[in-house]
């Protein structure tokens, strides 16, 4: 399963299991607020506040070479992001100010616990099916020939979901053009979902975007196969066909770096 549609939500595998371990991590503080200690409430918010801000910051950190030139990226949490590390540091600190009894240390352990468990369990029971091989399908190019997939075999490939109505996908583009652009060892490919040659290349004519391996897939055949209901969603292939990982929403520099260097060696 590599994403869950609720209504008219898309959820990328992890980030739903991690939106399940918060929600019972908060339900449990509330009800142990009023059983327990008042300040296990105004802690839970804090705690919840001061990690994900803990974690973000120590995720721009890490990857800072990738924030240096965009510096506003550090807010752009919609692209993902996260230091588990730097995050549970951010609780304790939080834990510092709030927690003052023994109870009430035991009470948040227990709440934190119960939101791990279920944020771990709902990741292994949705996480994505690594391993898939390459469906055997053609797509036609904007040239109107038809190309297999398997013509690309033996290469690492990163394969793009997207569309030009998509406001994700538009953002993300430039990037993967660039990153396309620059490298020579992996193979990238666009394939649109249900729009028209004409409207993909008026598209890319006004974005000023020059891209190899545009391919049309006007019955969306390819997230079916994959089971990603939403877009943009970027495939990584290994040279054998195989999905190393998968990325759904709009994708990073440091995600697609990241991503890449599970397929292709090291340059």
């Amino acid at each position: 399963m590599n994403g869950i549609a609720i209504g008219p939500f898309v959820f990328a595998s992890d980030r739903l299991a991690a939106i399940l371990g918060i929600v019972a991590f908060l339900i449990l503080t509330a009800i142990l607020a009023r059983r327990v200690d008042r300040a296990i409430g105004p802690w839970s918010s804090w705690a919840l506040i001061g990690g994900l801000a803990a974690a973000r910051f120590g995720h721009v950190v890490l990857h800072w070479q990738n924030f240096r030139d965009e510096p506003w990226r550090a807010i752009a949490v919609w692209q993902g992001g996260f230091e588990p590390a730097a995050g549970f540091a951010g609780v304790l600190l939080v834990s510092v100010f709030y927690i003052r009894s023994f109870k009430a240390g035991a009470a948040a352990a227990a709440a934190l616990g119960l939101g791990a468990l279920v944020w771990a369990g709902a990741a292994q029971l949705t996480k994505a099916t690594l391993g898939q091989p390459a469906p055997d399908m053609a797509f036609e190019q904007m040239d109107g020939a038809l190309v297999a997939l398997s013509t690309f075999a033996g290469k690492p490939a990163v394969v793009n979901l997207w569309a030009s109505w998509c406001p994700p996908c538009r953002r993300e583009m430039p990037l993967l053009a660039k990153t396309a652009a620059a490298r020579t060892d992996v193979t990238f490919l666009f394939v649109n979902q249900g729009e028209s040659a004409e409207t993909i290349r008026a598209y890319l004519v006004g974005e000023n975007l020059a891209l190899d391996h545009v391919m049309l897939d006007p019955a969306m055949r390819l997230p079916r196969y994959y089971s990603a209901p939403g877009m943009p969603t970027t495939l990584f292939l290994r040279a054998d066909g195989t999905l190393a990982s998968l990325h759904m929403g709009e994708i990073s520099k440091e995600a697609l770096d990241t991503n890449i260097g599970k397929i292709a060696p090291s340059r």
